[in-house]
């Protein structure tokens, strides 16, 4: 990833997916789960796990696959902030903000790299 404007969004990217990735695990496993002692709902982080490493790298193929997984994320957190009480809802509205800042600087990140205009 270049420096400059692109590198910025890049960090932000890989900063936002990262608390997602967290906040998916601990969601799941401790402070809100599904079921009582934990759910296995906690493997929807394994995408963002799989596709991290090379998000940190700044390939192009891993963030391709993120732009296309985290409106699953961001959907899921709004209808289930929207479904469900107190902290439940609360874990579920950080995560879909999450996603969204993730998709928004993945999106600004993919603009600010492209070839300019002949």
């Amino acid at each position: 990833m270049p420096p400059g404007a692109g590198g910025r969004w890049h960090r932000l990217a890989v900063a936002a997916v990262t608390a997602l990735l967290l906040l998916d695990l601990l969601w799941e496993l401790w402070l809100a789960p599904l079921r009582p002692g934990g759910s296995w709902l906690a493997l929807k982080a394994l995408p963002l796990m799989v596709l991290w490493p090379g998000l940190a790298r700044g390939a192009r193929r891993p963030r391709q696959w993120l732009t296309l997984l985290l409106p699953l994320y961001l959907a899921e957190g709004i209808v289930r902030a929207a479904s469900e009480s107190g902290r439940h809802a609360l874990v579920a509205a950080m995560a879909a903000a999450l996603a969204a800042v993730a998709m928004a600087a993945l999106l600004a990140s993919f603009r600010a790299s492209r070839p300019p205009r002949s």
